[in-house]
C-alpha cells in the first residue's frame, strides 16, 4: 500500500482529487489532503476510508515532519513560495515530490542533492508550465528524428471563457490564483526573435502584443512571459533563431490591461494608508495629476491615458468600478490588492461557468530543404465552475505523473522536468484519454 499526501485543495485541486480518489481503489493507494481549510471536501470524502483530510500548516515544523513521514510521495499544489518548505522535508525524509510550479532557484539548488539521495521531484508538470512542455517536447524530438532543423518556435497559453460563459466586457474570468492574475507579467520578458535578444519592460508588455487564431475558436492576442531564454536548454534549441512564450487572452484585454499598469494600479510595493476609507473613485483620482476637475472621472481618466473617453477600454474600466462611489474596505492595502479585490468579485465564475484552456506552438523548421511550419492547437472546455478546464489540465498531468512514480516507471532524479519521452509519452497517452489532446497542421513557408 502506498500513501499520497497532497498539500493544497483550492480551485485547480478538484480534478486531481477525484483522479487520486479513482486510483486509489484500483492500485491500494490511500490519500491524505491537507490546507489551511478543507471543509469543501467533507462531502467529497465521506464513505471513502481510504482518504482523509486534515488542517494542514505548512509552517508548523511538527506537523509538517509528521504528514509527510507517513508519505511514499509528497504532491505540492501549495502557493509557489511555500514549495521549498516541502522540498526541503522531503529532502530531509527521502521523499519524491511533484509539483505543478516553476522550478524556483531555491528549488534548483536543491537538484545535486536530491539527485546523490536517488529522490526525484517532479517540477513544472501541470498546465503551462506542464502540458506545453511534454507537448512540445513531443513535436521537437519528431522533428529532429526526422532530420529536421527547428528555427523558430512560439508557445502561447491562455485560461479564458468558454464562447457561452464569455459574459462580460473583460471577456475574462478568474480560474486560478487571483493574486497572480494581478501581478502577472511583472518583470521583464526576455525573448530570442531573428537572432536578435529582445526584452519587454513591464510597462511596455501588455502594448506589445501579436493576433493568432486558434482553431474554430476565433482571434486571441499573445504577449510575452517571463523568461524564453531559458527555456533553450532544457528543449535542446541553443542554436534556434527565434523562441517566446508567452500568454493568451482575447483581442482588447491588453490594451484596458495596460491602462492599470499605466495607472500604477498593479503596483505590490507600497501601501495606501487611507485605503479602508477610500471609494473606488477616489482610488482612481488620486493617480491622476490635479486640474481638468470640471470633467467627469472617466473623461479624466481617459484623457490621461490618451483614450476617447467613449473608448471600449475605458468602458471596460468602468464596469470594473474604478469610477464608482463603493468604498474599498481594506485596510493599508497595496494598488494590487485593492485590484485584485475588485477583480475577485467582477470576475468570479457564477454558477454553471465553463471555463477554456488554449494553447498553441507554432515550429518552424526545415526538412529536406523545405521549411514548414507546424501549428500544434489544443482548446479544451471545463464542465462547470468546479471541474473547470483549468483543474483538469492542471491535475490531470499531476495525477498521471504521480500514478507513474509510484508504479516506478520515473526513474530520472533530481530537480527534472517532464520534457524526456519516457515522462511526458505516457502522460501525453493518458490526457488524449480524457480528451485533452493536439491537432496538428502543416504548412509550406516561403524560402
Amino acid at each position: 500500500m502506498k500513501h499520497i499526501l497532497l498539500l493544497g485543495a483550492g480551485r485547480s485541486a478538484s480534478v486531481l482529487i477525484a483522479y487520486l480518489l479513482q486510483n486509489s481503489l484500483e492500485h491500494n493507494w490511500t490519500l491524505t489532503i491537507g490546507d489551511i481549510s478543507v471543509t469543501h471536501l467533507d462531502e467529497t470524502l465521506v464513505g471513502r476510508d481510504y482518504a482523509n483530510a486534515v488542517i494542514f500548516d505548512v509552517f508548523d515544523e511538527e506537523q509538517r515532519t509528521s504528514e509527510v513521514a507517513k508519505a511514499d510521495l509528497v504532491i505540492s499544489l501549495l502557493p509557489a513560495a511555500f514549495h521549498i518548505q516541502v522540498a526541503l522535508e522531503c529532502l530531509k525524509q527521502h521523499k519524491n515530490m511533484i509539483t505543478a510550479s516553476y522550478v524556483s532557484p531555491e528549488i534548483q539548488a536543491l537538484h545535486e542533492q536530491a539527485e546523490a539521495e536517488g529522490l526525484t521531484f517532479m517540477m513544472e508538470c501541470g498546465l503551462d508550465p506542464g502540458i506545453d512542455h511534454m507537448s512540445a517536447m513531443q513535436v521537437i524530438h519528431h522533428i529532429k528524428e526526422s532530420g529536421g532543423h527547428i528555427f523558430s518556435f512560439k508557445s502561447y497559453t491562455g485560461g479564458l471563457m468558454a464562447p457561452e460563459s464569455d459574459t462580460n466586457p473583460w471577456n475574462y474570468k478568474i480560474t486560478w490564483n487571483p493574486r497572480n492574475v494581478v501581478l502577472a507579467g511583472q518583470g521583464t520578458a526576455k525573448y530570442l526573435e531573428n537572432g536578435c535578444y529582445k526584452y519587454i519592460p513591464y510597462h511596455r508588455l501588455f502594448s506589445r502584443t501579436e493576433t493568432f487564431n486558434v482553431l474554430d475558436y476565433g482571434e486571441f492576442e499573445g504577449y510575452a512571459n517571463r523568461d524564453s531564454l531559458s527555456y533553450r536548454e532544457p528543449y535542446g534549441l541553443q542554436k534556434i533563431d527565434t523562441i517566446l512564450r508567452g500568454t493568451f487572452r482575447r483581442k482588447g484585454y491588453s490594451e484596458a490591461w495596460n491602462a492599470l499598469v499605466q495607472l500604477g494600479m498593479t503596483d505590490d510595493t507600497y501601501k495606501l494608508e487611507n485605503s479602508a476609507t477610500m471609494t473606488y473613485a477616489e482610488f482612481t483620482a488620486a493617480y491622476l495629476p490635479a486640474g481638468n476637475e470640471a470633467l467627469s472621472l472617466a473623461e479624466r481618466t481617459a484623457r490621461y491615458l490618451g483614450f476617447p473617453a467613449e473608448s471600449d477600454t475605458v468602458a471596460k474600466l468602468n464596469w470594473l468600478g474604478l469610477f464608482s462611489d463603493e468604498m474599498i474596505g481594506l485596510e493599508i492595502a497595496s494598488p494590487a490588492q485593492i485590484v485584485e479585490k475588485m477583480l475577485v468579485e467582477k470576475w468570479k465564475l457564477s454558477t454553471g461557468d465553463k471555463d477554456m484552456i488554449v494553447m498553441q506552438h507554432i515550429f518552424d523548421y526545415e526538412l529536406q530543404g523545405q521549411k514548414k511550419r507546424m501549428t500544434s492547437s489544443m482548446v479544451v472546455l471545463g464542465e462547470d465552475e468546479v471541474r473547470t478546464a483549468m483543474a483538469k489540465t492542471v491535475g490531470l498531468p499531476v495525477g498521471i505523473a504521480a500514478k507513474l512514480m509510484l508504479q516506478g516507471e520515473i526513474t530520472e532524479k533530481g530537480v527534472v522536468m517532464p520534457t524526456k519521452g519516457a515522462v511526458y509519452g505516457p502522460i501525453l497517452r493518458e490526457l488524449k484519454a480524457h480528451g485533452i489532446h493536439f491537432i496538428e497542421e502543416v504548412t509550406p513557408l516561403e524560402n
